[in-house]
């Protein structure tokens, strides 16, 4: 059996780019950044950021173009796609792609994606992470479905 499925979730590093094919359909591309943090062997923190050409095609890439700009939050879901032509010096070009299969956009907000350092954002509106806190007499770990 094989499998080629992509998952990630992450931030559009630029406006969304459509175009239509000569065929009439709509295809967008854009660029996700996704980054993954974790500890060195000494302790010390450490982040590392990937960025990610996608693809979406029809509906999808109208949504694309209409809903997201440059930091909005997209979780997409597809499978990888290498393509290969021949560029304008004669040399053959290659790119591996997500195409889309699914997306969900992120949390709508105003004229800006939100971050975690966003300055002028009220902080009663930021919504809290609830947290579970295992080590209270009122909850008992077995007890939890998950």
């Amino acid at each position: 059996m094989n499998l080629n499925k992509v998952l990630i979730a992450g931030r559009l590093t630029a406006d969304p780019d459509l175009r239509t094919t000569p065929s009439g359909t709509n295809v967008v591309s854009f660029s996700v950044a996704t980054n993954r943090v974790w500890r060195d062997k000494n302790g010390e923190r450490r982040e590392e950021t990937e960025f990610h050409n996608v693809v979406a095609w029809g509906r999808q890439a109208e949504i694309v173009n209409q809903f997201l700009k440059k930091g909005s939050l997209i979780l997409v879901e597809g499978r990888l796609q290498t393509r290969s032509w021949e560029g304008k010096d004669g040399q053959t070009r290659k790119t591996t792609e997500i195409v889309a299969e699914r997306i969900q956009l992120g949390p709508k907000t105003g004229s800006t994606a939100p971050t975690a350092k966003s300055e002028g954002v009220d902080e009663a509106k930021k919504e809290e992470m609830p947290v579970i806190d295992l080590d209270s007499e009122n909850i008992n770990p077995e007890d939890l479905p998950f």
